[in-house]
């Protein structure tokens, strides 16, 4: 009977593997997230495929641009492909001058989905000074380009510095299985990266795979207004 078990055990977890490569049944909205790890994309040949969505990776820390920001968002916009923005966070370094790096990188428009702060290193920061430093970079950014930004994390982060926090923010979620992110009761993930061995036409290797837990319609209901967007390119100009 022991071995039974085991083999049924080994049987599902290999059946939950290779699912992470695939797209999930039960979602109607897809997405990916990309950097220059992918080098360079043929949005054309991606955008045949059923991608509702894209995050690209603008910054990091205080100084970093990803040389492949510029043409990737170009590009999403060009294929009409619903594009976002993150930046990967350091709690070790100027909340401040991070935030500063992402407003000058990234010129956000009518449609494009809120920024992101991508939250999964903490450096042995002590938690309450991550808190502050990751609310200091969602104050700037919000009052920058007038929409709240998304957090992006993992489980155990989730659970330790986001959850009793930043329970006001839409939530993107890495949960590498078949099983949804856990949440708080009265507040559910926005997006959900569910894979990261991902195979999209298009693009060379691996890509992470995304689901958004609505309709296109409330996908488009997330991205930056007429008159948000008009605002944040007169205050940045």
């Amino acid at each position: 009977m022991k071995n039974f078990i085991s083999i049924v055990s080994l049987c599902l977890l290999v059946c939950s593997c290779n699912r992470l490569t695939e797209r999930l049944d039960g979602f109607a909205v897809h997405g990916i997230d990309v950097s220059h790890h992918q080098v360079e994309i043929d949005w054309d040949t991606v955008a045949t495929q059923k991608i509702d969505f894209a995050f690209i990776k603008a910054t990091e820390g205080r100084e970093f641009q990803d040389n492949c920001f510029s043409q990737n968002w170009q590009e999403l916009k060009r294929v009409n492909i619903k594009r976002g923005a993150y930046h990967f966070f350091h709690p070790t370094l100027s909340a401040e001058e991070q935030a500063a790096n992402f407003i000058r990188t990234v010129d956000m428009y009518f449609g494009d989905l809120p920024p992101v702060l991508d939250f999964e290193v903490t450096n042995k920061v002590a938690k309450k000074e991550i808190i502050q430093k990751i609310q200091t970079w969602l104050d700037i950014v919000e009052r920058h380009y007038k929409i709240r930004p998304i957090i992006y994390t993992n489980q155990k982060l989730y659970f330790k510095y986001i959850r009793s926090n930043f329970s006001d923010y839409p939530i993107w979620m890495a949960r590498y299985n078949v099983l949804e992110p856990v949440m708080l009761a009265e507040n559910d993930w926005k997006f959900w990266q569910y894979g990261n061995k991902g195979s999209v036409r298009g693009i060379e290797g691996n890509v992470d795979l995304n689901v958004f837990n609505g309709s296109l319609l409330e996908l488009e209901d997330m991205g930056l207004s007429p008159e948000t967007a008009i605002s944040h390119i007169m205050v940045g100009n």
